[in-house]
């Protein structure tokens, strides 16, 4: 599994360019990223439909080939005839990171069992970080919730913490296609023992991996996950060289002169 970034500032992201790479995605992506309010949005949007293009591309697929379809819950998933072997991938977007899990599709055709989710390490302003914690405890365990607001540790690890905590659940609800309205607190991380626990019981058979971005700036934490089969639970860091990030403004460059 690997896993693209992608930084994005708004204001270094000419409207030009945006309108440029526009026709490179379909025009049902197209309608739909044109449809955000704020161009910001739609800039997200559609770097994070350019993801897995650009990854097309580099396997030597037109794009014109390139065709993607979603679930009935929304998840979006590779229809691009003769991927061999199939390939997996989520999509997600957090403030200046966009972000693209993939791996070989094995299990959970046609989605299949793969997400992630990316989190800025910041509390909304105006409020405590215990009222924060506050606002979404119902979603954390009583583990968690002692984890991430022990009165031992300085806040900034307790706001490290609760996001690991956070994103995994994400990056494993999405992994499972289901959406909105899954039980957060079905899904225990204790990120001081490194386990995991589904309903209880171990989270057997799948891969969850770590990783931080980016080198400079505002910092982000996000988990990928994929479910592999068997009996084991798999919790690591990411390795340096399945990590990449780039540029918004490179990016995108970079995909209007391959795909164009």
């Amino acid at each position: 599994m690997q896993v693209w970034n992608v930084i994005y500032d708004p204001l270094d992201f000419p409207d030009s360019l945006y309108r440029s790479a526009l026709p490179l995605v379909d025009q049902t992506a197209q309608s739909k990223i044109s449809k955000f309010y704020r161009r910001e949005d739609a800039c997200r949007s559609l770097i994070g439909n350019l993801l897995p293009r650009v990854l097309l591309k580099k396997r030597g697929v037109a794009k014109e080939a390139m065709t993607f379809t979603a679930t009935e819950t929304g998840k979006p998933y590779c229809t691009t005839p003769g991927i061999d072997p199939p390939l997996a991938f989520n999509v997600t977007h957090d403030q200046g990171v966009i972000a693209m899990a993939f791996g070989t599709g094995d299990l959970g055709p046609p989605a299949f069992h793969i997400g992630v989710d990316v989190m800025q390490l910041r509390i909304p302003p105006r409020i405590t970080f215990t009222q924060f914690v506050d606002s979404v405890g119902s979603q954390l365990t009583a583990r968690e919730n002692s984890i991430v607001l022990a009165a031992d540790i300085p806040e900034e690890e307790a706001i490290r913490r609760f996001y690991w905590i956070w994103t995994l659940k994400e990056a494993y609800t999405k992994a499972l296609g289901i959406g909105l309205g899954f039980d957060f607190k079905r899904i225990e991380y204790d990120v001081l023992q490194e386990k995991i626990t589904i309903d209880g019981e171990p989270a057997r058979g799948w891969q969850f991996l770590k990783f931080e971005v980016p080198p400079s700036g505002p910092k982000y934490v996000g988990v990928a996950a994929k479910f592999m089969g068997g009996r084991g639970t798999s919790i690591s860091d990411l390795s340096e060289g399945c990590l990449v990030c780039y540029d918004a403004v490179s990016f995108v460059n970079r995909a209007i002169e391959e795909m164009s």
